[in-house]
This record gives structure tokens, sequence and C-alpha cells, in this order.
């Protein structure tokens, strides 16, 4: 199974860009990980709330043009189901035994996702109640795949 994280904006942060590296090169013998950053939209200062759904409307067809055809797509959502890592590594697992090829995990910008995004996921996944800068997201969401393979595999990892 192919995953990839597709993230609004660069991780400009160097701290940021080594862990991605680092969890990319961990996740290689699990069938790999890769993150692919789009393009963000500047966002007007003082924006509307028409603006705003404009700049995540541009957004979130970068995103979507990122996905693979028929992958499964995992929204990131601060409204979305909450699972443990056990319960993340069991549908992982599931996807695993049915046979999806690819999976996407897509994170917004500052402004969130768009409705399309929203229309097109497959599940909506929230990683925390807190926020987190959008960047730093990518860093704890691929540790959590990681951790979800070593669990799979009966690999010791940190409880």
């Amino acid at each position: 199974m192919r995953v990839s994280v597709v993230a609004v904006g660069k991780a400009k942060e160097r701290y940021i860009a080594e862990g991605i590296a680092e969890y990319e090169k961990r996740l290689g013998p699990y069938g790999g990980a890769k993150v692919v950053e789009v393009r963000d939209e500047r966002i007007p200062k003082n924006a509307s709330p028409a603006e705003e759904v404009q700049v995540k409307e541009r957004e979130g067809e970068r995103l979507l043009a990122a996905v693979p055809d028929g992958a499964l797509v995992v929204a990131l959502d601060p409204a979305g189901v909450a699972w443990s890592s056990e319960e993340l590594a069991e549908h992982v697992g599931r996807w695993e035994i049915e046979g999806v090829r690819d999976v996407s995990f897509l994170i917004g910008g500052p402004l969130g996702l768009s409705d399309a995004v929203y229309a097109r996921s497959d599940l909506r996944l929230s990683l925390s109640k807190m926020t987190f800068l959008h960047t730093l997201v990518r860093v704890i969401l691929l540790e959590q795949i990681y951790r979800a393979f070593r669990i799979l595999r009966g690999e010791p990892y940190h409880k």
C-alpha cells in the first residue's frame, strides 16, 4: 500500500523537514510514504469570508489534483473521528487486506479544507482537539502511520 501525505504549503522549518525525511525513510520497508506539498494561496489581509472560501477552494483543487486515481482519501479535520494509535493500525491493516493500493492523507492550510475536499474524502480524521502548526502535523501524522505499521507487524514501539 502506498501512502501519501498531501499538504498545503512548504515546510520551511528545518526541524520539520528533517522530521519528514526521517519518517519517510523509516516507512520505506513498509511500502513507503511520501509527502507531497502543493502551493498555498496568499490570504488577503482582512480577508472576507468569501475570500477565505476562495482560498480554500483553490488550495483544495491543488490537493485533489495530487491524489492518485482511486485512492482512499483521509481528510485531516479537527472535527473528524479521533482514533488511538491501535485503532489507526487496525484500519491500516484492514485497508491492506481489502487491497487498497493508495491512501492519501490531506492536510489543509491555515484556513482548513474546502467543501470539495470533504466531499471527496472517504474519512475525516482528527489527530487531536488541540491546534497544531499545519506543517508540524505532517511529522505527527507520519509518526502515527509508522507506529501503525509497527503495531501491525508486531514490532516494538514506544507506548
